[in-house]
């Protein structure tokens, strides 16, 4: 499903990254070895080395808290929030992990304690599995639904979904992290990631089908 969910405004173009100063700008691509040697000088102190990782992972952190935050407002400070966290907690990072990894479970963090502090959490995990599906959608349908559909419908579908659907389903399938990355990252039992990512397939499938009717 990866290549038609990426078509559908979900890989990039969804959201304009923030435009107030000191937001994300235009990200700066960095090689794996670039980014291992920026994180060592960021973590020796040096101020420029933290710029060089910021502006090239904002304003795909941005697009993260769009997706799953009420305003565009709320993901601008969510955003700046979460990089002042990832710089606090820098001596903590891993190197043996992808450092995007590191940052998207931060984000998803970050923006689901915001959405619980707000009671929009009501995906609950038993409501979950008591509503799961007996079937898989076929993902030729949903594919197809996708391809067919313009980014901003896309979008739009991508929208009545639960939050925590929506985060899954983000992280599956536009970041491309595995089910043990996406259980950290959420704070699932990895078993659970399945039935979290089976349920929003449908309800994107039932959400996209209304839309053609």
């Amino acid at each position: 499903m990866a290549s038609g969910w990426k078509s559908g405004e979900v890989r990039g173009g969804d959201a304009q990254e923030p435009g107030r100063p000191g937001g994300p700008r235009r990200p700066e691509k960095m090689s794996t070895a670039g980014i291992a040697d920026a994180i060592a000088r960021a973590r020796a102190g040096d101020a420029e080395a933290w710029g060089e990782l910021y502006r090239a992972h904002a304003a795909a952190i941005f697009r993260f808290c769009r997706r799953v935050l009420k305003t565009r407002e709320d993901a601008e400070d969510a955003t700046t929030d979460i990089f002042i966290k990832v710089k606090e907690k820098m001596g903590q990072f891993d190197a043996a992990r992808p450092f995007s990894a590191w940052l998207y479970k931060v984000a998803a963090n970050h923006c689901w304690d915001s959405l619980r502090r707000r009671k929009v959490r009501q995906d609950l995990e038993t409501e979950d599995v008591e509503s799961v599906p007996l079937e898989h959608p076929a993902p030729g349908q949903l594919e197809k639904l996708i391809r067919e559909r313009s980014a901003g419908e896309v979008r739009a579908a991508l929208e009545t979904l639960p939050s925590r659907a929506r985060m899954a389903l983000t992280m599956r399938y536009y970041a491309e992290m595995e089910y043990e990355e996406i259980a950290e990252a959420l704070g699932l039992r990895k078993g659970f990631v399945g039935v979290v990512l089976l349920r929003a397939r449908h309800q994107l499938r039932e959400a996209l089908g209304r839309r053609e009717g």
